[in-house]
């Protein structure tokens, strides 16, 4: 299934309607070329479980947490376009932490195809128009929640 997004504004709000949707446990994976609009969902579905402000991005962090009382459950937003190997991502310690929170990771193909086989995997394209194009590959645990 494809979506088009139309704007930044789109893509915040899909993140917003992913936020009624995720829980603790649930990995969103996000894929697509630098300025596609991952980091725009990313803080759409922050904002809508609590956080106020603008999330900033973690590229350089590469990990930024959040949790209660300013978001309804934690939440890791993870940036691995510095990745360069897969074995640096074991460090950060993100299966353990999946247990209690959600992980929002931006550039997942950098761990690996296999990587992640639960997640919803969202790809952004970018289109002539301005535009973007978003497909999903859903797997069994979303199968109920997703279209959103």
């Amino acid at each position: 299934m494809t979506i088009i997004l139309a704007d930044a504004a789109a893509s915040h709000a899909l993140g917003e309607r992913l936020a009624a949707v995720a829980r603790p446990g649930d990995v969103i994976a996000l894929s697509g070329p630098l300025g596609a609009g991952k980091t725009s969902i990313a803080r759409g579905l922050l904002a809508a479980l609590g956080l106020e402000g603008e999330a900033p991005s973690p590229s350089f962090a590469i990990v930024q947490p959040y949790g209660p009382p300013e978001l309804a459950f934690p939440v890791l937003h993870v940036d691995l376009y510095r990745i360069e190997e897969p074995e640096e991502a074991e460090e950060l310690g993100l299966d353990e932490a999946r247990g209690d929170s959600l992980l929002v990771v931006e550039w997942p193909e950098r761990l690996g195809a296999g990587y992640w086989r639960d997640a919803l995997h969202l790809t952004l394209a970018m289109r002539p128009d301005g535009s973007r194009s978003l497909t999903a590959a859903v797997p069994p645990a979303w199968e109920a929640r997703w279209p959103i």
